[in-house]
């Protein structure tokens, strides 16, 4: 029996296709802050030139703007694919309390795989993370983007 995704899940994965659509890799990514989207963002390296507009940071940043402060405590995360190491360790200086995410990234992934960047000693905080939510329609949606440019 499929459950019904949850609202800022559905939100990653629409940011995801738009991202696809402009022909960047299909990431999402949503902060919730008290229940409300503070920041939001689309994977941006080729429109950006800029190797770190991963959709992570571009929301992580978003949301500090909007909230005027340099860290997210008690904030959410959600996005479309295991954040790579640079994104997990901005998600540990900012502070965010929890990360979701899709799918897993066994390739480029820096949470659950390659260097576990939570998993560190230095790493001076860990969010509570919950994987797998949406993995199946953000695998696809990965899947059908590669397969167009291959």
């Amino acid at each position: 029996m499929a459950f019904p995704l949850p609202d800022p899940m559905r939100r990653a994965l629409a940011l995801a296709e738009q991202a696809a659509r402009d022909g960047e890799v299909p990431v999402g990514a949503v902060v919730i802050v008290n229940g409300a989207v503070v920041g939001e963002g689309v994977n941006r390296t080729r429109r950006d030139n800029d190797p770190t507009a991963h959709a992570e940071i571009v929301a992580i940043r978003a949301a500090c703007a909007a909230i005027g402060t340099d860290r997210l405590p008690g904030a959410e995360l959600w996005v479309t694919l295991e954040p790579c190491a640079m994104c997990a360790g901005a998600i540990a200086h900012a502070r965010i309390a929890r990360l979701v995410y899709a799918a897993p990234d066994p390739k480029g992934g820096g949470v659950a795989h390659g260097p576990r960047v939570f998993a560190q000693p230095t790493c001076h905080h860990r969010p509570e993370v919950v994987d797998g939510v949406g993995e199946g329609s953000a695998a696809i949606l990965l899947r059908e983007f590669f397969a167009e440019r291959r």
